[in-house]
């Protein structure tokens, strides 16, 4: 379950480290194995949901990690969580498992209405801090546990997997080094067919359980699936977008939740970029995706394919190409049946990576998080990235509440990307 930044680096294959650690200055995480050898991260962790299970299942995987807490005010997921980690300490109360002198750091996986709290108490306990997205259900709140954050000293990470995912991570390296030309567009969809409901052994229960569906405890698609997607805009083109206009309706689900089940935003960039964002709860025909549109091309990061418009390869594949040839790396690993000129009806496009990646990222994230812990060494723009993936969700949601044009406030812009000092 090692991985090392040079292993990493050789899994994207013809994209050189340096180009890799331009786009995603995060991978600086993954040091040489040598340099943190025999050491442990003592992690605790707080909701052992169906996601703090998840996460759970890869760090009883990791050599540098050690589970020593956990947490869940819910008796049927804390029992299932000890069932894998049988010698971690239990808690009901997250508060006595930051007393823990054992825990160095918290992974915390609760419903978003707990992250701000138990983020900010974390901190405050001196712990470094693993948070899931959407970070808080607040635009307040999520620049409170950043400001918190910078003032801990401590390491800072969300659980947005697409920036450690290797097809994420090949596609906006080539999208950087200008093989497709300018963006011109971006679409973005996640569609599904579920009504999002958990059985609930006792009415009493139906608020704790079901709290996706909940106006107090969730802000729907928005908070739970937009923001995996819109960090890919930011990602993308380096910069946040100026606006924001959306409409959310209830259409199938209307008895079911008071949470929308079908969105759609327009966020648009200032230099006139628009990225378009969909969502509904009651179609899953065409899945998820996003498509980057460019001048040349179009990139499709979750299919993990490129494809060029009508056009041989530019001149920046070739030199690519003839230095794989002249032995960069050991192998070939450029997948793809060819590379002559293809006509739009017939486009099969490009594999971005030879080999099928295994997973989404959260492997490589939780590894990340590991190893940032043990040196206490936090990776460049991760946390400003994350952070902006759920603000701009949380303004497109405040959009449609308004329904109204939503110009991205000043005082959430921080020192990154050319934006404004707090």
């Amino acid at each position: 379950m090692e991985i090392n930044r040079r292993d990493f680096i050789r899994q994207l294959g013809y994209i050189g480290g340096a180009g890799l650690l331009a786009t995603a200055p995060w991978l600086s995480a993954f040091s040489d194995s040598k340099t943190t050898a025999g050491e442990r991260a003592r992690i605790g962790v707080v909701g052992t949901g169906s996601r703090g299970l998840h996460l759970l299942d890869y760090m009883m995987q990791n050599p540098k990690v050690q589970v020593v807490a956990l947490c869940d005010t819910y008796a049927p997921n804390l029992e299932l969580a000890r069932a894998k980690a049988p010698e971690a300490r239990p808690y009901t109360d997250y508060r006595k498992l930051l007393e823990n002198k054992a825990v160095d750091a918290v992974v915390i996986a609760t419903p978003p209405l707990m992250h701000s709290p138990v983020t900010l108490d974390a901190f405050a306990a001196g712990k470094h801090v693993f948070v899931e997205k959407a970070i808080a259900l607040e635009m307040d709140e999520t620049l409170t546990m950043y400001q918190a954050y910078q003032r801990s000293g401590k390491v800072f990470f969300v659980g947005q997997q697409r920036f450690f995912d290797p097809r994420y991570i090949a596609a906006m390296a080539l999208i950087h080094s200008g093989e497709f030309g300018a963006i011109q567009s971006l679409r973005l969809n996640w569609d599904r067919n579920t009504d999002w409901r958990r059985p609930v052994p006792e009415p009493a229960l139906e608020r704790q359980i079901n709290w996706r569906l909940y106006r107090d405890s969730s802000k729907g698609l928005m908070t739970e699936l937009a923001c995996h997607q819109l960090q890919i805009g930011t990602w993308a083109l380096r910069s946040i977008p100026d606006k924001v206009m959306g409409v959310g309706s209830l259409v199938a689900r209307a008895h079911e939740r008071e949470v929308y089940d079908n969105v759609s935003c327009i966020y648009t960039f200032g230099n006139g970029v628009k990225m378009t964002y969909e969502s509904t709860n009651s179609n899953k025909f065409y899945g998820l995706e996003e498509r980057i549109l460019c001048e040349k091309g179009t990139v499709e990061p979750e299919r993990g394919k490129y494809y060029y418009e009508d056009i041989a390869p530019a001149p920046g594949i070739l030199q690519l190409l003839n230095d794989i040839e002249n032995s960069l790396f050991e192998s070939i690993p450029i997948a793809g049946s060819s590379w002559v000129p293809e006509t739009a009806g017939a486009n099969d496009g490009h594999w971005l990576l030879a080999k099928k990646n295994e997973g989404d990222g959260t492997r490589e994230l939780l590894q990340a998080y590991a190893e940032a812990v043990i040196t206490g060494r936090q990776p460049e723009n991760f946390a400003e990235e994350s952070y902006y993936g759920t603000q701009l969700c949380l303004l497109g949601h405040q959009a449609m509440e308004e329904e109204q044009v939503l110009v991205f406030p000043d005082q959430y812009k921080l020192n990154y990307l050319n934006h404004a000092i707090l």
